[in-house]
């Protein structure tokens, strides 16, 4: 298997570390969808601040955003209320979540006209978005049972949103985005913050490797099968 940077036992012990306050979440009378909903509440409140300028803001929300997501499955095992619609529900909101946040960033790249912002930001946004998808179409196809998708690839979501963090602070921290210079190409890829341009860029080329990387684990998952099996090649 392909390895993550984010190893199963890390993951189980931050789980353990996250089961306390998600019982007591459970306790408040919050179940695991409320908490679902709640968390991508987060993510629009990121998107907003990035919007508008807000970059400090943006960045602690997204790294707060992430931590919560961890309370909702926490609760779900817990309390033996883990179900299919939960997650799903999980799933999408943290697709959508995730959308928001970039959207927000181009949303500000377009305003201090920074083509090159708002391209990385739409990038980025694709390129997490099939590190997404090959976990998802695999495991709906019967191949990386469990969590074990989760733990191939370079950047799962946990190390795209670390990324993302640091590139948001550092942005509020030397002052946001610049305006364009009146250069030869003014109004257009002069403008911004390279310190931002270079985390999006990373999210965008260690999430294709990612994917990459799962593509070829689901590869070589099946070539048995597809060397016994004629007529391999389906459309969804």
């Amino acid at each position: 298997m392909i390895g993550s940077i984010v190893s199963p036992a890390l993951r189980a012990r931050v789980r353990g570390l996250a089961l306390p306050i998600a019982l007591a979440f459970g306790r408040l009378g919050l179940t695991p969808n409320m908490l679902t909903v709640i968390g991508f509440g987060i993510s629009v409140a990121a998107a907003v601040a990035a919007a508008g300028g807000a970059w400090i803001a943006a960045g602690l929300l997204v790294v707060f955003g992430g931590v919560f997501d961890l309370f909702d499955g926490a609760l779900a095992r817990a309390t033996n209320r883990v179900s299919r619609l939960g997650a799903f529900l999980d799933s999408v909101f943290d697709r959508a979540g995730e959308a928001v946040i970039y959207l927000g960033i181009a949303i500000a790249c377009l305003a201090v006209s920074w083509d090159l912002g708002a391209f990385l930001a739409a990038a980025a946004m694709g390129a997490s978005f099939m590190v997404s998808y090959t976990r998802a179409k695999s495991e709906s196809l019967g191949l990386t049972p469990g969590t074990g998708m989760a733990n191939v690839g370079v950047a799962p979501r946990e190390v795209r949103l670390v990324l993302l963090t640091i590139g948001l602070l550092i942005t509020g921290l030397l002052g946001g985005l610049g305006l364009p210079d009146e250069g030869f190409f003014p109004m257009s890829w002069d403008a911004g913050r390279p310190e931002l341009a270079a985390a999006l860029a990373l999210i965008t080329v260690f999430a294709t490797i990612t994917t990459i990387q799962r593509i070829v684990h689901v590869m070589r998952q099946t070539q048995p099968e597809e060397a016994t099996t004629p007529g391999g090649d389906q459309k969804p």
